[in-house]
């Protein structure tokens, strides 16, 4: 039964005594331990907005932490930019089961600067630059078969030619306000480390009950 699933997790600590005095550290630490790790999806996270008082949410995938800002690429005509658009306080969530740890983010999203999203998309493999120009985001689309008689006219069209980035394709960063990092014990008496109240560059941070 559901109520039966369960694990005690005991495999890491968190004390207050190993905390850099800046997130970002700690973010970076727990995502090249996850890499390591080979957690499956390691830059995977949740992104949650909000429309009209719903929350809504997806996953993402991180792209790049620069500047301590969290970035990541989408089409700035979707369901997710639209909403962003209208509210840019969002949350993030990363899960790294493996490691029995999760990494929860509140902060306000921005888009990034276009030269970047330029730079990114030129890395991208050709099918996923053609896969952002095939495909209307959230829209209706009259079943799979349309989707790829789009992708197949853009490869031809494309054909030996650079794919530019589209106007409606780029990155967006969050600006985070909030960390908070969770570790697995046993018990359920789980590490939680809240980053909070940045000033000029300092952050506070304390411990919460799990």
């Amino acid at each position: 039964m559901l109520r039966d699933i369960r694990n005690n997790y005991q495999k890491h600590k968190l004390e207050e005594t190993d905390l850099p005095a800046q997130p970002f550290e700690l973010f970076k630490r727990w995502l090249e331990e996850a890499i390591r790790s080979e957690v499956d999806e390691p830059t995977a996270m949740t992104l949650s907005t909000v429309s009209d008082g719903m929350p809504d949410s997806r996953i993402v995938l991180l792209k790049e932490v620069l500047d301590d800002r969290f970035i990541f690429f989408t089409n700035y005509s979707s369901s997710k930019s639209l909403q962003m658009k209208a509210n840019p306080q969002v949350a993030l969530n990363f899960f790294w089961p493996e490691l029995e740890r999760q990494v929860r983010v509140k902060g306000v999203v921005s888009k990034v600067d276009e030269a970047l999203s330029e730079a990114y998309f030129q890395s991208r493999p050709r099918e996923s630059q053609l896969g952002a120009w095939a495909s209307a985001q959230s829209q209706p689309v009259n079943g799979r078969k349309e989707l790829e008689q789009n992708f197949h006219k853009l490869e031809t069209q494309f054909e030996g030619k650079v794919i530019p980035k589209p106007k409606h394709w780029g990155g967006f960063q969050v600006e985070a306000l909030e960390i908070e990092f969770w570790q697995g014990r046993p018990g359920r008496l789980h590490d939680r480390i809240r980053y909070y109240n940045r000033q000029q560059g300092q952050w506070e941070f304390k411990r919460l009950s799990p």
